[in-house]
């Protein structure tokens, strides 16, 4: 495996390096706040700043969690998930309602919108705090965590255009939005959402179509760990079927197996090699 000593600080635009890192500050989104400043400290980020919520229920999950940290150069928030069976009970309910978009555009699932609304005042405080030499903006999550990275980061732009993220990259993100949000987002963030999908993770085949979309840019890891940009829609189907079949004994697992955040990791930095 290639060697990542660190951060590459400088970085401004994707490259898989890059992405390998994110998906490091996703999973350190699950951590206590004692290892997330550890962590953000031997990184070379000197400031941490930790959101944490309650949201009301309908929904099982009444926590929103996320942690932002800065240095002199960049400055990264990241979103904690949740379990796939709870967010798949939660968002494949079709009759939920809907809730406004950021910046008043589209429409979002009602869970979404209630999770990102009880934080991310606070997190814009911190972005913005910590913004404070021109950084670099970066915003990161797996799973739950995925859907509010990508909404914080449009919601932000979107409430104050000069505060455009230099990227956003997702992992197992679930269906976010209606149409009008999802085209929104894809104008004005082009080339800079990087959203991935492990082979047969059941995460992202929910909400339900064709009342939510997902964004555009799609980086699609295969049944044998290749990470590929592209991938016709009959090949993809061929190949979540070879997923399905690879583990004979247990064929329904495969779903769960591949929205592991540690199986995302592996296979970004299988891909390095």
């Amino acid at each position: 495996m290639t060697s990542m000593s660190t951060v590459d600080q400088s970085a401004t635009g994707y490259s898989l390096r890059h992405a390998c890192w994110m998906a490091h500050a996703a999973a350190l989104a699950y951590r206590s706040r004692e290892e997330i400043e550890a962590k953000a400290a031997e990184w070379g980020f000197d400031r941490v700043r930790h959101h944490e919520t309650t949201f009301s229920p309908p929904f099982p999950l009444e926590h929103t969690q996320a942690y932002t940290m800065g240095s002199d150069r960049m400055v990264i928030t990241a979103f904690r998930g949740t379990e796939p069976a709870q967010i798949r009970d939660w968002l494949s309910d079709a009759t939920t309602p809907p809730w406004p978009g950021p910046g008043k555009t589209g429409l979002v699932h009602y869970g979404f919108g209630e999770a990102l609304d009880s934080v991310y005042p606070r997190v814009r405080d911190a972005v913005t705090e910590f913004q404070d030499n021109e950084q670099t903006v970066w915003f990161t999550g797996h799973s739950l965590g995925a859907a509010l990275a990508l909404l914080a980061a449009l919601r932000l732009h979107l409430e104050e255009p000069n505060l455009l993220a230099d990227g956003v990259y997702t992992f197992g993100q679930p269906r976010v939005c209606d149409r009008v949000l999802a085209q929104a987002h894809d104008k004005a963030f082009r080339g800079r959402t990087h959203r991935f999908v492990n082979n047969n993770d059941i995460v992202p085949q929910v909400p339900p179509e064709p009342a939510y979309h997902h964004t555009a840019t799609l980086h699609y890891i295969d049944a044998s760990g290749k990470l590929r940009d592209r991938m016709p829609l009959l090949s993809a189907a061929a190949d979540r079927v070879k997923g399905f079949t690879a583990d004979m004994f247990s064929p329904a697992s495969d779903g769960v197996r591949d929205h592991l955040m540690k199986q995302y990791i592996s296979a970004l930095e299988k891909n390095l090699s």
